[in-house]
């Protein structure tokens, strides 16, 4: 398969170290591959130390911390050969923390099979502008989410703001599911957004930092694994609501249930151990730090933890004009494209750069045509005789599910980088053969049946919606809070995912109309070139951070961080 070609081609062990003015990437030193070994269900833990070899002219301030270091491995006791459970520990906070995202997916399609129902229930049948505000108003709820939720996870941390988050999410449950009126479900729908846009920046960010530095994007898929669980379950409870018109609210009823779920399991989870360290209480970050990585890890993480907040401080204070001011002289536009020295990147602060690249990252991912191909795939199953709209989204919500197992195999073998371009990769081929097919001068027949085969590769030849699974879904969440600094991470999140939302929102207001004024193939055409510059855009923007700690990166980004001798 095309797709897989690209993913899988084999990696070099020590990538070659250009100088600045040729690498086209904000920093690279090379990572060597390790393997855990461990006898049958015992750990065998490695410490490790990265190696910076040839990067003086690049990352001269981390080389200093780090002089000529090879990696080094040291074996602890409980050698041996077996299974690699780094992860394990971990595992269970990161898992509470993600059915916060099933509740996400869950609510997308709660409304989609009953919302026939539920306008004839409530006056407002026919209406088809109120059906679509109905489905839709909670997207309003999660832009003020998403811009509110930076302020709270510096204030209460990630733990205490997603327990707070789960009380719109289970009150707008409640007031949709007993709504005697269109005003009524409104509310409810808007609560419910508003903790929708809270939880989808807080989960990436209590993954990143709460998850060993080896396994952090496999788990960090948990997000996008959680969002398709939440679909597929929505969808298969949705079926009954085709014979009972008063289903919809037992629906929703159920929707409290997860929340319930995440409220109390939070109380059992780790804080962040970053944030416990910002916010002064560093023999608690010490704690987790041994409980969920390992006893080698504490004393290098906590002194990285200690010189990021020296250089940068507390999290604590920060405010949203922090992301237009220049933090301490940070990385230069040098670093991010290599065939210009100047360009108008350079005129921003790096905050504001890490922002934009945030924000550029969502509006090519929505404007690459996810959710236009979704609302428009219903037609094409028609097409081939799948008359049944509830079997036709929970197919679409199986291939997204099996592209996000895909992802969570090769996040951390892979690498981000190249998911991202691959994916975009095979989204753009898709759209463009099925342009093809619809433009092509061949007898009708045959070309009915290409548009078909170029629209079903999201399905069956894993062209587009498992692409997008694979790569632009999960790593888009991921790489954001990875390339934010620990000061501002959670308003570059914020300021991202409002971004992502107002897009989305615009995406599902104007498709269906371009694609009555202009035709499918034109607005085809239109996603697959967003698509290939989405990669070109991440070839070029996006830096590969698998194998390093959220500290290494934000010294590798900042040119002047003062070292540990200093």
């Amino acid at each position: 398969m095309w797709a897989a070609d690209l993913l899988h081609q084999p990696l070099s062990p020590v990538p070659i170290i250009r100088p600045l003015q040729s690498y086209p990437k904000i920093f690279g030193y090379p990572l060597t591959k390790y393997k855990s070994k461990c006898r049958r269900f015992g750990y065998r833990f490695r410490s490790k130390k990265l190696e910076v070899l040839g990067v003086r002219e690049q990352l001269p301030e981390l080389d200093a911390q780090k002089p000529h270091t090879k990696e080094v491995k040291t074996e602890e006791e409980g050698g041996g050969e077996g299974f690699d459970l780094g992860w394990l520990p971990a595992f269970p906070h990161v898992l509470i923390a993600s059915l916060s995202n099933f509740l996400f997916g869950y609510h997308i399609g709660v409304m989609n099979g009953p919302i026939v129902s539920v306008a004839r229930e409530l006056g407002f049948e026919g209406n088809s502008f109120l059906e679509g505000l109905v489905v839709s108003i909670f997207i309003g709820g999660a832009f003020i989410g998403s811009l509110s939720s930076g302020l709270l996870v510096d204030k209460f941390g990630c733990r205490r703001t997603l327990q707070i988050d789960t009380i719109p999410l289970i009150l707008g449950a409640l007031i949709s599911a007993q709504a005697h009126s269109l005003d009524d479900i409104l509310w409810g729908r808007f609560l419910v957004g508003l903790g929708i846009g809270v939880n989808t920046v807080l989960v990436p960010i209590y993954i990143s930092e709460v998850a060993p530095t080896k396994y952090r994007g496999s788990l960090g898929t948990l997000c996008q694994i959680g969002t398709c669980l939440g679909i597929i379950v929505s969808l298969f409870l949705g079926i009954p609501s085709q014979d009972d018109p008063h289903w919809w609210r037992t629906m929703l009823y159920i929707a409290t249930i997860p929340g319930f779920i995440v409220s109390l399991g939070m109380q059992f989870a780790v804080e962040s151990p970053r944030w416990l360290c910002k916010a002064g209480k560093l023999n608690e970050a010490k704690a987790i730090i041994c409980k969920l990585w390992r006893e080698s890890e504490v004393d290098r993480a906590s002194e990285e933890f200690q010189a990021v907040i020296k250089n940068d401080g507390s999290d604590l204070d920060s405010n949203w004009l922090e992301l237009l001011e220049e933090p301490h002289s940070r990385v230069k536009c040098s670093g991010l494209l290599s065939t210009c020295q100047i360009c108008w990147f350079s005129i921003f602060p790096s905050t504001t750069k890490f922002a934009l690249i945030g924000g550029t990252l969502f509006i090519l991912q929505q404007f690459a045509g996810i959710n236009g191909v979704l609302y428009f795939s219903s037609l094409t199953f028609q097409d081939v005789g799948i008359t049944s709209g509830a079997l036709a989204s929970l197919f679409v919500g199986v291939t997204n599910f099996a592209g996000a197992l895909c992802a969570l195999y090769l996040m951390d073998r892979q690498g981000r980088q190249r998911l991202l371009i691959g994916s975009y990769l095979g989204m753009a081929v898709s759209m463009f053969l099925v342009v093809y097919s619809i433009i092509s001068p061949m007898d009708e027949q045959l070309a009915h049946n290409l548009s078909i085969l170029g629209t079903l590769m999201l399905y069956l030849k894993q062209r587009y919606i498992l692409s997008f699974a694979i790569g632009a879904g999960p790593v888009t969440g991921i790489i954001i809070p990875e390339l934010s600094s620990t000061r501002t991470r959670g308003k570059i999140m914020g300021f991202s995912f409002s971004v992502h939302w107002v897009c989305n929102f615009m995406v599902g207001l104007f498709f269906l109309e371009l694609v009555d004024k202009l035709g499918v193939a034109p607005v085809y055409a239109g996603f697959g070139g967003v698509s290939l510059l989405s990669a070109i855009f991440a070839y070029y923007f996006i830096v590969e951070t698998k194998g390093r700690s959220l500290e290494e990166i934000e010294m590798s980004l900042n040119r002047n961080f003062p070292s540990r001798d200093q």
